[in-house]
């Protein structure tokens, strides 16, 4: 058959074909764009990025640098801290989590100044908590601005795979207007500058740590459930870096204006943005798996901090505590503890960290 000659019947179904064609076209762009909104560079070495923070004997690294490997032993934890500090950036990584027995264990992937300036420092934090064997693991993220730990805005939420099996990238936006925390390609909250936040929105540069450590004293069912160091090490592996943001020198008493335009092309990347897909997805996760808000904690604040977007949907499963109404619906303890935030140089030589909220 010659396919350049065609048929009276095939000329009439050209342009059904061609408007198939562009329909396929279409989608398949639209598709791409959306797997292409997490195309960051992923090729730097932990030479180029990090530095041991504590416990460098507990540290790991791959032959070509672009794996690292965390272990918490009975000696001590371990942890990296970015070399750079950043005004506003994306900060991401793929962990893989401990498996086996994780009671007692906190892995740590954050953003922090408390080096620079430990009365008023800002914070970002992702933060897991490991669980007693067969128990899904349970994570939180927390802001911080200005040394304001008695307003910690920390969110409490259950894993919906097993971080153990697999690498999941998971990542950290702080741009001036918005802040949003992602699992992979999943916006999981989002936090929108609100002008009455003053100085509670991080503002100052900051770096990027990573950490894995002991927290047997509250971690899991409020302390019951300590680490056991029967199935050490523990082990939580890091790679794909990526650290886009605008490099400064924090003790600089005004910040460089060569920020601006890092910062204009920051904000303009597609992951700044929540899609109506994106949205779907949010609601989808945090109807289903988050179990502690601060925003529906009527307790700890009579009204809510000016950030708050309270939601009906939500509003209806949480007690005044913030906590589930429904006790049952996840495995965990709901109990809440506070976190000691003096100064994280003191815990390097240790080979830990302050607790965190719970």
């Amino acid at each position: 058959m010659d396919y350049f000659l065609y048929s009276p019947l095939q000329k009439r179904l050209s342009p059904l074909f061609l408007l198939l064609f562009l329909i396929i076209v279409t989608t398949t762009t639209t598709t791409l764009k959306t797997t292409l909104a997490f195309n960051v560079t992923t090729l730097m070495t932990f030479g180029e990025s990090y530095s041991p923070l504590f416990s460098e004997f507990n540290i790991q690294r791959s032959q070509d640098d672009k794996t690292v490997r965390l272990l918490l032993n009975r000696f001590s934890g371990s942890g990296i801290i970015s070399s750079d500090y950043y005004n506003y950036g994306f900060f991401s990584a793929n962990i893989k989590m401990p498996s086996e027995h994780t009671a007692g264990i906190v892995v740590a992937f954050y953003t922090s100044n408390v080096d620079t300036f430990e009365k008023n420092h800002d914070e970002l934090d992702i933060e897991f908590l490991g669980n007693i064997k067969g128990k899904p693991w349970r994570f939180q993220t927390n802001m911080y601005g200005n040394g304001s730990v008695s307003r910690g805005r920390e969110e409490r939420y259950r894993m919906w795979f097993d971080p153990s099996l697999d690498s999941h990238r998971y990542s950290i936006l702080w741009t001036p207007k918005n802040t949003i925390f992602y699992v992979d390609e999943v916006p999981i909250r989002e936090v929108i500058r609100h002008e009455a936040m003053r100085g509670d929105y991080p503002s100052k540069p900051m770096s990027v740590y990573a950490t894995i450590w002991d927290a047997s004293s509250w971690a899991t069912n409020g302390g019951k459930e300590k680490v056991d160091y029967k199935y050490e090490p523990f082990v939580t592996e890091f790679k794909d870096l990526v650290l886009e943001g605008c490099i400064v020198d924090p003790t600089d008493q005004i910040l460089s204006s060569n920020c601006t335009d890092q910062i204009a092309q920051l904000i303009s990347k597609d992951y700044t943005t929540i899609t109506p897909e994106g949205r779907k997805s949010m609601k989808w996760f945090r109807e289903k798996y988050m179990y502690y808000s601060y925003c529906y904690d009527n307790l700890r604040y009579l009204v809510p901090p000016p950030e708050c977007v309270i939601v009906p949907s939500e509003r209806e499963m949480f007690k005044d505590t913030g906590r589930l109404r429904d006790k049952m619906k996840f495995a965990g303890s709901h109990r809440r503890h506070r976190r000691g935030r003096k100064s994280r140089r003191r815990n390097r030589n240790s080979g830990g960290e302050a607790a965190v909220a719970m």
